[in-house]
This record gives structure tokens, C-alpha cells and sequence, in this order.
């Protein structure tokens, strides 16, 4: 087989093959007696029909077959053996003459190669990028205190109203005369939380109401664009709800107060284990330990980013096969059509961009992951979001078994590749470029991903 490849202004790439009948004929033979040894035709036993047959019902099927598969591998082959850094996958050539398998050979295939723009990119101490180091102060660890024992809190049934309470009650739908409405709506235990009421009139109704009391209101003055609030409490349907305009009673039947756990030991045992925690400093300083973890993580992922604006900058505007890579892009989304690939295109560059950056880098830095690495970054993940919901004595059992559960998915596996390859990058060029530290509250930090 012949194969050459031109590459003119080194993005755009043309790759032309020429498959002589020596390079196929042997394999669809093979093929055919394969075929031969299957085929169940009528008049004839298993593996005795004529080949003139097999020939003539499967050899063209089976000839394209073969000779698209050896052009895939003529052309990874090319690729691989001559380090072209071809972008995505090949796609057939404009300039492609109709091919008849009709006739014999020669036949010739002509695919169009995208083909990575050459830069270089060197980091050193000259190379100056933000670090910032998120302060923890009191007011943090107040916050996160505050957290953990409202989660841990627990409602108290009270005889008075006060704000924020939530309260049960039976409701009815009241006439012009304030009187029952007969066959009107009527909900039993129908729960509110006055605080919530959009109309201050309506809201005043409950002030100071206490265990038993029967309150007059109206949902929709209560309510005006509330459908959904009115749906919820009376239990009917969104049409039904933006009908209602009458006057309802309320009888209070149960007033909840919701009160914060204490910060004391069962707050301790049940945020770090039992015996873990032996007083309320202990408590605070084991938070602030966690939550300096927690942003050294963040302080990390803002550094790369910044780190990627800093290498695109410095590589600067790149030249892409853009004809090529929007075919390609149009192959892959064939259900969303050109409109998607022009609107996402330039985002699919920028994303390009920083993955060629990224791995010239990896190499640059020798970089390698293994399977304990992708493991210790599905044991972080789980890790993370079980911190999240305040669980942060979660055992390494358990977190062993639901890293292995994210390592039998392949679409986690291929982030957790991700996240693995970042960290150790970001551990290394944070040794290679010059740091400008900076000391930041966390409010001021979380500013910067708004600007």
C-alpha cells in the first residue's frame, strides 16, 4: 500500500492511500471461507456451499469491510509510526474521487487530517503566578459551628407563636358571610411557616398566636404570585389554586419551634466520632484544621487555573485547521447540526488549547499516574461530598468501597484520570514558577470565580 501525507501549513493535513488488490485480496478470502463455513442455504449442507456463491452474495459487502479496517490501521499506523499529532479522527476528503468496487484495483482514498499546531511551552522561575492562601479566622469557624448544630437541631413543640416557627392547623374555606363554606376546601394539619408570607398585613394575622387559635387570612393576598405555596398548603391542583380567592380559618393545632443542638460532647461524637472530641476548643481547632485542608484543596484549584490563563497568554493565539475540526465537531453531533458547532466551537478550541498546553507539560515534568493514584482521588471525591453533608468520621472502609464503586464507571474513572493528572501537576509547577502568595478571606476568594 501507498501512503503519502501532505502537510503544507502543518495544521491542515491530506492523506492519500492507495490499496493495491494484494493488500485486501487475502484477507477477504479468508473471510469468504469463513462465511462459507456459517452460511445456511437452502439445498445445501452446513460448509458445502460453492464459493462462486458466497462470492457472489457476500464479496463486495465483505471487500469494503476489509479495506475500510486496513485503511484504519494504514493510517494510525502512519500516525503513530511518523509522531503526527493528528486531532480527533480523519474525515473523508472533498477532493475524494467516487470509488467503484465494481472495478478492480487500484483504489484510492484521500482523508483530511487535522494535525496540532507546533508551539513550545517552558515554565520557569520567571513565570510568576497567584497563589492565594485562604485565611481561617473566627468568624469562619463560628460559621461552620453554627452549621453543625442546626443540622443536628431538633423541633420543640411550643404553646406561642414566635417567627420562624412552623405551625399544623385544620383549615377552611370561609363564604362572603365568613362562615364555613359548605362543600369548600377543607385540610386537615395543613402546615405553614407565617415568616414566609409574602404581604406583611397577612403575615401580621399570626403575630403572637398561641395553641388553639382561629386565624383569619387569604391565601391569595397572602400569596399574590405564590401558585405553588397556595397548591402545596390546600392540596389541590395548580388550576384549582389559581382560582382560589376566598377567606380561609386557621386553627392552630401545633406549634413547632426549631431549636440548634448544643455545643456540647453529643455534638462532638456525632460530627467526629465518639471520644474523638473532648471540649468545645478542641472542637473549633479540629474545624479549623479541617477547613485549611478544604482550602489549600481550593487554593490549588484556583492556582491551575490561573496557571492555564497565565500559559495562554504566553503561548498566545494558536492556529487551528478550523474547516477540519468543525467537520469533525458536525460528525459527533450530528442531532444538533451546524448551529451547535458554530455556537460551541470557539469554547472547543479554548478547551483544545489548554489540553495540548496541559500535555506538553505532563511530559515536560514527567508526569505518570497509576491505579493508586485514580483510587486516592476517588477516595478524596467521596471524601469531599460526604463533608458536604457534615459527615466527616466517615470510615476508610466505607470510603474504600465507594471509590470502588466510582472505579466501575467509566465516566468517573475518566475525571478521576483528570483530577489525578491536576493534582500531581499542580504539586510540581508549584515548585517551578514563582509563587506570588497572597493572604485572602474566604468571601474575598470566592469573589474572584464572580469576576
Amino acid at each position: 500500500m501507498k501512503v503519502t501525507f501532505e502537510n503544507p501549513d502543518k495544521v491542515n493535513g491530506l492523506m492519500t492511500l492507495t490499496v493495491e488488490e494484494a493488500d485486501f485480496a487475502g484477507k477477504v478470502e479468508k473471510q469468504l471461507k469463513d462465511y462459507r463455513k456459517r452460511a445456511n442455504v437452502p439445498g445445501f449442507r452446513p460448509g458445502q456451499v460453492p464459493m462462486s456463491l458466497v462470492r457472489r452474495q457476500y464479496g463486495d459487502a465483505v471487500k469494503v469491510d476489509v479495506i475500510n479496517n486496513i485503511l484504519g490501521e494504514e493510517i494510525y499506523k502512519y500516525v503513530r509510526d511518523n509522531k503526527v499529532q493528528m486531532l480527533g479522527e480523519p474525515v473523508p476528503s472533498e477532493k475524494q474521487a467516487p470509488v467503484d468496487f465494481e472495478k478492480g484495483a487500484p483504489y484510492t482514498f484521500v482523508f483530511d487530517i487535522a494535525v496540532a499546531p507546533e508551539f513550545k511551552i517552558e515554565l520557569n522561575g520567571d513565570d510568576k503566578v497567584d497563589f492565594y492562601n485562604i485565611t481561617v479566622d473566627d468568624k469562619i469557624i463560628d460559621q461552620q459551628v453554627e452549621m453543625y448544630a442546626s443540622r443536628s437541631g431538633h423541633y420543640d413543640k411550643v404553646k406561642e407563636y414566635q417567627p420562624n416557627d412552623m405551625l399544623k392547623g385544620d383549615m377552611r374555606e370561609l363564604d362572603g358571610d365568613g362562615n364555613t363554606k359548605e362543600g369548600g376546601i377543607a385540610v386537615e394539619g395543613a402546615i405553614m411557616m407565617p415568616e414566609y408570607i409574602k404581604v406583611e398585613d397577612q403575615k401580621a394575622l399570626f403575630k403572637d398566636v398561641k395553641l388553639g387559635d382561629v386565624i383569619t387570612f387569604n391565601p391569595r393576598k397572602a400569596y399574590p404570585e405564590g401558585t405553588a405555596e397556595i397548591q402545596g398548603m390546600l392540596k389541590v391542583t395548580r388550576d384549582e389554586a389559581e382560582k382560589i380567592t376566598a377567606d380561609f380559618s386557621y386553627q392552630i393545632t401545633e406549634i413547632s419551634r426549631f431549636v440548634k443542638a448544643g455545643v456540647d460532647k453529643a455534638l462532638f461524637d456525632q460530627v467526629y466520632g465518639e471520644g474523638k472530641i473532648a471540649d468545645e476548643k478542641a472542637f473549633r481547632e479540629r474545624i479549623a484544621q479541617d477547613l485549611k485542608a478544604q482550602f489549600a484543596t481550593d487554593s490549588d484549584f484556583r492556582f491551575i487555573t490561573d496557571l492555564r490563563k497565565h500559559c495562554e497568554e504566553k503561548v498566545g493565539k494558536l492556529s487551528f485547521p478550523d474547516a477540519i475540526l468543525k467537520r469533525i465537531m458536525l460528525k459527533g453531533n450530528k442531532d444538533k447540526g451546524e448551529d451547535f458547532v458554530e455556537k460551541n466551537y470557539d469554547s472547543s478550541i479554548r478547551e483544545l488549547t489548554w489540553h495540548l498546553i496541559k500535555e506538553q507539560l505532563v511530559a515536560a515534568n514527567d508526569i505518570k499516574i497509576d491505579d493508586a493514584d485514580i483510587k486516592e482521588a476517588a477516595k478524596e471525591a467521596a471524601r469531599a461530598q460526604f463533608a458536604q453533608y457534615g459527615m466527616n468520621n466517615v470510615p476508610d472502609e466505607y470510603l474504600e468501597n465507594y471509590a470502588a464503586d466510582m472505579l466501575k464507571k467509566k465516566e468517573y474513572v475518566d475525571n478521576l484520570v483528570d483530577r489525578s493528572i491536576d493534582r500531581k501537576l499542580t504539586d510540581v509547577l508549584k515548585k517551578v514558577v514563582k509563587l506570588n502568595e497572597k493572604d485572602i478571606t474566604l468571601d474575598e476568594f470566592n469573589k474572584l470565580f464572580q469576576a
